[in-house]
């Protein structure tokens, strides 16, 4: 298993919304959130960090191909992923239909690895 993690600013203003897409994803978009990340291969996990800087979204995705996985994360057709795309652009700012502006996170410590 891999793992790779990313942290995501969230817009000025937008942090509220953002507790209310998690809110949705436990709650109306459960069972098409758990079947994306399955289909995608990957557990998700998301945390919420806020700093002198502004809030933060860290994410992590474990699995075989977790950026694989991530580049996958809009590739739906279907109403989940379609809203949860929208969501993340109106939080974030991130578009994740594009190709992102730079590199995917790269691993540069782990004190279990090589």
């Amino acid at each position: 298993m891999a793992l790779m993690a990313m942290a995501i600013p969230i817009l000025p203003g937008k942090t509220e919304q953002f507790r209310r897409i998690i809110e949705e994803e436990r709650g109306r978009w459960h069972k098409d959130y758990v079947a994306s990340r399955q289909r995608l291969g990957v557990r998700e996990r998301v945390f919420l960090q806020s700093t002198p800087m502004g809030d933060l979204v860290i994410v992590t995705l474990e699995g075989d191909d977790p950026a694989r996985a991530f580049q996958g994360l809009a590739t739906g057709d279907d109403d989940y992923t379609r809203w949860f795309v929208q969501q993340v652009k109106e939080v974030h700012g991130v578009d994740l239909t594009q190709p992102l502006p730079g590199p995917l996170p790269e691993l540069v410590e782990d004190s279990q690895g090589g």
